[in-house]
């Protein structure tokens, strides 16, 4: 099978890719960070009634003018709203959120007036009719649209959603990836190792990214290199109705690598397993059944590199959210050699320069077992197949990791 660009296996990757049509309905208060599955509309009108902006008097503008005496009729206040008119020659004392009583049209602000201690308000500065009153549905109105479909729930929208009485919201379900290693040279953090065996670090990385783009994470832990502990994780992943299943390592076609094997003995419609990429080459892609399979190779950094190009759009895209937004320009602080026809994407350091430019600076080794590596870079220099060699302070290309 020949070399797929890492573009067009991207876009294969995600073709048909959507959140599933059945919403999850939560309480209010479990949504955050949570993509709206559908328009909500307004269950109320806010403010439900005209309401004073600020302390003060609700008076009638024709009459209060400066120099004017107002009688203090009575007082409003939030959740305690004037029972009767305004009479004429009054005024109502109001605090910020009550109802504005009926016949006043002008909020005479405490600071523009001066009570008098025979029961009289003095206006100092005549109020314009209609300042400071916030009129009944001018937020918004019953039976509106208030939030539309793919609303990331971020504080504001929650608040809002809560202003209009919804006590649960219909959300996007979070895509669930079952992540399964493999070989019989793994063994987990902290066991004692034999010998030939090494630490499956990768798991832990590729889980903590799906969760970070919004997945649920379902572990299947370390399966040994045999047909029926392959299958055995398959029937938990099926079981379990993931809608993602990763495998780290044992994707491609030698004697001791089963995954494939397995995958398409139960049926996977193998779509590629090798991209024109470094670190990377062997990432496998398929379908069995509904759920997308996504074999990552073995390697650390090709585990993760590949992670963050492929399965973490995929899941944003399952999730509703938007497409990760890594991509950069900035300045190589050094020379790079010419590429050949795999795209690479070399781990460096990214510096912010004095004029706020971006220079990145390639680690002297990109062995794609090397993890600690991984761990220091700030980004990755993507280099396009056959890239001429490019001197320092030439701009290239860089996929941010983290700020």
């Amino acid at each position: 099978m020949a070399l797929m660009p890492v573009d067009e296996a991207l876009r294969r990757i995600l073709e048909g890719a959507a959140p599933p049509a059945e919403p999850e309905v939560l309480p209010l208060s479990k949504t955050y960070g949570r993509v709206l599955a559908r328009d909500i509309l307004a269950l109320r009108t806010h403010p439900p009634f005209a309401a004073s902006a600020m302390d003060g008097y609700a008076v009638q503008a024709s009459e209060a003018i400066a120099g004017a005496k107002l009688k203090l009729q009575g007082e409003a206040a939030a959740g305690h709203a004037f029972d009767g008119p305004l009479a004429p020659g009054s005024a109502i004392r109001i605090f910020t959120g009550a109802p504005v009583p009926e016949g006043a049209d002008a909020i005479l602000i405490q600071e523009n007036a001066e009570k008098l201690d025979d029961g009289l308000v003095l206006v100092n500065e005549a109020p314009e009719e209609g300042r400071y009153i916030r009129p009944a549905g001018v937020d918004f109105t019953e039976g509106r649209t208030g939030l539309a479909k793919g609303r990331f729930l971020d504080p504001g929208a929650i608040t809002f959603a809560a202003a209009m009485s919804h006590a649960e919201l219909p959300v996007v379900r979070k895509p669930r990836v079952a992540i399964l290693a493999t070989g019989d040279e793994l063994r987990l953090p902290g066991q004692v190792l034999g010998p030939g065996q090494i630490i499956a670090s990768n798991t832990f990385g590729v889980a903590a990214l799906a969760k970070a783009a919004g997945a649920e994470v379902i572990d299947l832990g370390i399966a040994i290199d045999r047909m029926d502990a392959l299958d055995e994780a398959l029937d938990t992943a099926i079981a379990q109705e993931a809608d993602v299943l990763v495998t780290i390592g044992g994707a491609s076609v030698g004697d001791h690598d089963l995954v494939q094997k397995a995958l398409t003995g139960r049926g996977m419609a193998l779509d590629f397993w090798k991209i024109a990429m470094r670190p990377g080459k062997p990432l496998m892609s398929g379908k069995l059944g509904g759920m997308r399979v996504l074999g990552l190779p073995g390697n650390p950094a090709s585990s993760l590199v590949c992670a963050h190009l492929f399965l973490e759009p995929l899941l944003t895209r399952l999730g509703g959210l938007p497409d990760p937004d890594r991509i950069r320009t900035a300045i190589l602080s050094t020379d790079v050699p010419e590429n050949d026809l795999r795209q690479d994407y070399l781990r460096s350091d990214l510096d912010t320069g004095a004029d706020g430019e971006l220079i990145a600076t390639p680690s002297p080794r990109q062995d794609s077992s090397l993890m600690k590596v991984f761990a220091d870079a700030r980004c990755l220099i993507i280099r396009p197949p056959f890239a001429a060699a490019a001197k320092a302070g030439s701009t290239c290309e860089v996929m941010v990791l983290r700020d």
